[in-house]
């Protein structure tokens, strides 16, 4: 029994131009007519065809489009006996659907091959793929097919920037003055070859479904796993109700609480690794929003993930002289010295006041308490409002302390009064350099402790903390406080 034939052809990288005989005769030959898409610039050459370019829209992956365009077309096959399948390019090069259905025993599969994008580009480069040893990646799986890799690499599939700036983000170790050459629309009227820089990869040209680009050498093989969590990220935009719906604004708060859960995991480090896994997870939750935020401004077209690294980098670069150039420093207050002044000429340098209106400009109203307080008593200590004696400092905590006294019946006032108790704390915490909030959060953390300790304590006795009292509840603290809790 015949099997059902689907006839492959090729439509050649550009224009009508580059079909070939063979395949202008097998269009002309067999009436039922298939498109992989319309956008290229020769598919007006296969008349009366039907096209797969709903499926692009419709689906949420390359996998399914491909897998959904093999299925279309088996049917196709099985109900008309002979269909033509046309495809940009070559069959040969980078074609899934191609791939899937010569590997589907159903059907029988004919190949007419054509001129590919890859003569063309060679050309315009003007070198010998064979000699230079030129290896074509597909620029979806770059991260993992370029793996280890240094070049040279022609890399396909470009379509958008968000996949060159997912290439440029797979190599973590770029200078970012590597040359790179774009190449577009090779054999059309508006061909372009653009030459540009490892850095401008994704902010030279504006991608279209006919980009690819040449890699002659990169000084750092290609890493993967930044560039997989991104891919998921977008996907989980696109695909999942909850994150599809989330803003800059929505998922500030989540910023806020990833950041404290961090601070847990390394409160609860211990010796020879312990701890890490916890560490490693919520690192992971602090990235996520990171990338997250990044992946929001890439589809409004603002910014990418690979501007905020690029930013970041440049920053430290910039504000780190005696590492990166030659300055020479004694000690942590030197290097906090010329942060400040590199700050300063960076603020001019964007036509901002070279100092702020006021010793405590900046300091962010969001903020948590503690630390908001330690930032304004830090801020103000460097313009001068420092204790001549630091032990003068615990004579404003018991000042501070006895006002609360004095108003402690007074529900107007101590509220007030006990906010200047804790910010004098804050004020000794700082001068002594003790975190205020870490400090606070050991101190719960050990409260805690104790408290679920008498608890367990006090059930093995039969004694109910509501209404023991506390004189009991005070010789059980003291039990379990002996016990080094």
């Amino acid at each position: 029994m015949t099997r059902p034939q689907v006839v492959v052809a090729g439509l050649g990288p550009a224009g009508p131009e580059y079909v070939t005989r063979a395949v202008a005769d097998a269009i002309e030959r067999i009436p039922v007519r298939f498109l992989r898409t319309s956008r290229h610039p020769s598919a007006s050459v296969v008349a009366d065809a039907t096209t797969f370019d709903d499926l692009y829209e419709s689906l949420d992956t390359f996998e399914d489009v491909y897998a959904a365009i093999a299925e279309r077309l088996h049917a196709a096959a099985v109900a008309h006996g002979e269909v033509l399948y046309a495809v940009p390019g070559s069959p040969l090069v980078l074609e899934r659907t191609v791939a899937l259905l010569r590997g589907d025993d159903r059907l029988e599969v004919t190949v007419l091959p054509s001129l590919s994008f890859l003569d063309l580009a060679y050309d315009r480069l003007g070198i010998d793929p064979i000699e230079a040893r030129v290896r074509l990646i597909d620029g979806h799986e770059f991260a993992t097919a370029a793996a280890g890799e240094h070049g040279p690499l022609l890399v396909a599939h470009c379509h958008a920037n968000w996949v060159l700036s997912d290439i440029k983000l797979a190599v973590e170790g770029a200078e970012g003055d590597e040359t790179v050459v774009i190449l577009q629309r090779l054999g059309g009227p508006d061909e372009a070859v653009v030459t540009t820089t490892w850095a401008e990869l994704d902010r030279t040209v504006e991608a279209d479904h006919l980009t690819s680009i040449y890699v002659p050498h990169l000084g750092a093989p290609v890493g993967h796993e930044l560039v997989g969590f991104h891919a998921i990220t977008r996907r989980l935009r696109a695909e999942c109700p909850w994150d599809r719906e989330q803003t800059h604004a929505s998922l500030a708060r989540y910023a806020v609480e990833e950041t404290y859960e961090l601070v847990e995991a390394i409160d609860l480090l211990g010796v020879d690794g312990e701890g890490d896994e916890e560490l490693i997870g919520e690192l992971g939750d602090v990235l996520l929003q990171v990338v997250l935020h990044s992946a929001i401004a890439e589809e409004q077209g603002r910014f990418t993930l690979a501007d905020v690294a690029r930013e970041v980098s440049e920053k430290m670069v910039r504000r780190h002289p005696h590492v990166f150039g030659s300055v020479t420093v004694d000690d942590a207050g030197d290097v906090m010295t010329n942060w400040q002044a590199i700050k300063a000429v960076e603020r001019a340098d964007a036509g901002k006041p070279t100092t702020p209106p006021s010793t405590l400009a900046g300091i962010s109203g969001s903020l948590p308490a503690l630390l908001y307080a330690r930032e304004h008593s830090s801020a103000a200590a460097k313009a001068g409002f420092e204790w001549d004696d630091p032990r003068e400092m615990l004579d404003k905590v018991a000042e501070e302390l006895a006002e609360v006294t004095e108003a402690f019946d007074d529900p107007g006032h101590l509220p007030s009064e006990i906010g200047d108790l804790l910010f004098a704390v804050v004020n000794v915490a700082r001068h002594r350099k003790i975190d205020p909030e870490v400090a606070l959060r050991q101190s719960t953390a050990k409260f805690r402790r104790r408290v679920e300790a008498i608890e367990v304590l006090a059930g093995e006795r039969g004694i109910d903390t509501r209404t023991c009292g506390l004189e009991a509840l005070d010789a059980l603290w003291n039990e379990v406080k002996r016990t080094g809790l």
